[in-house]
């Protein structure tokens, strides 16, 4: 009997020692710490990037080399660093330590949002009394907006460099220095839209600024004698009724001659059409793969295990998809007042961003919105973490097969719209692979997604301006182009403030 239980003890010291020697030697090749009990978390922005893939099955176009697409943006002429004090405060900020902010709260203030203009309406009089402005840290720049409304809620810092890598002009957009007065022989371009179009701050470069750099190569190697500026609007968060405020009191008085529009993801809302939307927690499939999920927290086998379990999507309850009565999936409508999914609400912010666009003398274009959503999707468990629980938890608990429906959509909707009113339409979603290595989430991109979907918008551009010069329409005489007016009149002024024994305070309904 001793000598059994030796056998056994001597056996599972081996498995320990073993299993101990193959997490120290995967954490090492995996480049992880050796003895840290919680591991980094799996997954990010980076991706791999697998375009060269993809290229060929893209649309042609005149001019559009693989060399053209391999050429990046010059680096930002008035990209600095920034100010020590705003990185102690971002520091701050993000550990909880910043002073003057509300201590309560469901809501907590993040960093990236201390470094921009808030719209003076919006705050109100009392900071201390907004859900979620409260939590700053005692201090926020503010500006006036010129027409009294709350909309758009924010604007970037004009020429800055933020701690997160956000570079702006002197209007206020990420990008590089541009003059409102226009150039002549220039033609002006302008890009509208959400977080997809802001882009991450980090990232290298925004889909605006690969697209003029692509077009005023092409437009020199076909000799032309014009010149691009192809400038982006966009901040992150915004819905189509901030978009069309970005529109009214930025982007017409700029006189662009065409603005393309970009968004589809912050108003997708599936409870439009679902009645009653089940509760619960979102969970793998599997105690399996519950447990490696937790596991591979403290873990490098058992993340290396969590890889090959399946990474389909999890289990989702049950409920009802109600289709509202009357609409058309195939061919609706567009003049109703109950689209699915908040589209009538966006097809009224639409009308208004092309009348205004059309009053300065441009063209409104739409985009159909990319999504990664698709019934039967299978994603790396352990790679595509952030794609995983970005499916599985922020959606929940809405089925990858609905998503799937309502994007198309969506997107149905954009192209009659564009159709009926005769705008330009770029088909972003019918030709963005969709290949997991191109997204962070199910609409953001990774830098190598963002860049091949620039160039995705750039090959259906590339006819479209080949049209515009032909007819003579473009570039516009000077006479033509009307007296551009600058953005931030006033510039943005920093209040103080001390919220630290401030009251909670409930989200409005609807609010941002």
């Amino acid at each position: 009997m001793k000598k059994f239980l030796g056998s056994v003890l001597l056996t599972a010291m081996s498995v320990v020692v073993c299993v101990a020697f193959a997490e120290l030697a995967t954490r090492m090749i995996d480049g992880l710490p050796w003895f840290a009990a919680d591991l980094p978390p799996v997954g990010g922005t980076e991706g791999t990037d697998t375009t060269a893939n993809h290229l060929g099955n893209l649309p042609k176009a005149d001019g559009a080399t693989p060399t053209l697409y391999a050429s990046d943006p010059p680096p930002l002429p008035n990209r600095t660093k920034a100010p020590q004090e705003w990185i102690d405060l971002e520091r701050a900020i993000v550990s909880g330590t910043a002073q003057g902010g509300a201590k309560t709260g469901k809501h907590r203030f993040e960093d990236w949002d201390m470094f921009k203009a808030w719209n003076s309406v919006f705050v109100g009089d009392d900071v201390c009394k907004h859900w979620y402005l409260k939590g700053a840290p005692g201090q926020l720049w503010v500006y006036d907006p010129p027409d009294g409304k709350a909309r758009p809620v924010f604007r970037f810092l004009p020429n800055v460099t933020t701690p997160r890598g956000l570079v702006t002009n002197e209007l206020g957009w990420r990008g590089p220095p541009v003059q409102a007065a226009r150039q002549p022989k220039t033609i002006r371009i302008v890009f509208v839209g959400a977080s997809t179009t802001a882009e991450v701050h980090g990232y290298p470069y925004s889909g605006p600024e690969y697209i003029q750099n692509w077009l005023n190569r092409w437009a020199a190697a076909k000799q032309l004698d014009v010149r691009f500026e192809v400038l982006n609007a966009g901040r992150e968060s915004l819905q189509s009724a901030d978009i069309a405020a970005v529109v009214k009191t930025e982007v017409a008085p700029l006189r662009p001659d065409l603005v393309v529009y970009y968004e589809g993801g912050n108003e997708l809302d599936l409870s439009t059409v679902v009645k009653e939307v089940p509760k619960g927690v979102p969970q793998p499939a599997g105690k399996l793969a519950r447990w490696l999920r937790e596991a591979a927290k403290h873990s490098a086998l058992a993340r290396r295990l969590e890889a090959v379990t399946d990474g389909g999507e999890w289990p989702k309850p049950d409920y009802q998809l109600t289709w509202p009565a009357g609409v058309d999936e195939k061919n609706p409508d567009l003049s109703r007042g109950d689209l699915p999914v908040n589209l009538s609400g966006i097809l009224r912010n639409l009308d208004s961003i092309r009348e205004d666009v059309t009053k300065a003398g441009g063209e409104l274009a739409v985009s159909s919105f990319s999504w990664l959503a698709k019934d039967g999707l299978q994603l790396d468990a352990n790679r595509h973490k952030p794609l995983v629980e970005g499916l599985n938890v922020r959606l929940y608990p809405y089925r990858y097969r609905d998503l799937e429906r309502m994007t198309k959509f969506e997107n149905l909707v954009f192209e009659k719209y564009a159709a009926e009113h005769k705008l330009p339409f770029i088909d972003v979603a019918g030709w963005m692979p969709h290949d997991p290595e191109l997204f962070s989430d199910a609409f953001h991109n990774t830098p190598a997604g963002v860049k091949l979907r620039a160039w995705i918008m750039f090959l259906q551009l590339v006819p479209l301006i080949e049209k515009k010069l032909a007819l003579g329409e473009w570039p516009k005489q000077a006479a033509e182009m009307g007296v551009a007016q600058a953005p931030f009149a006033v510039a943005p002024r920093k209040i103080t403030f001390d919220c630290s024994n401030a009251p909670d305070v409930e989200r409005p309904v609807g609010d941002q």
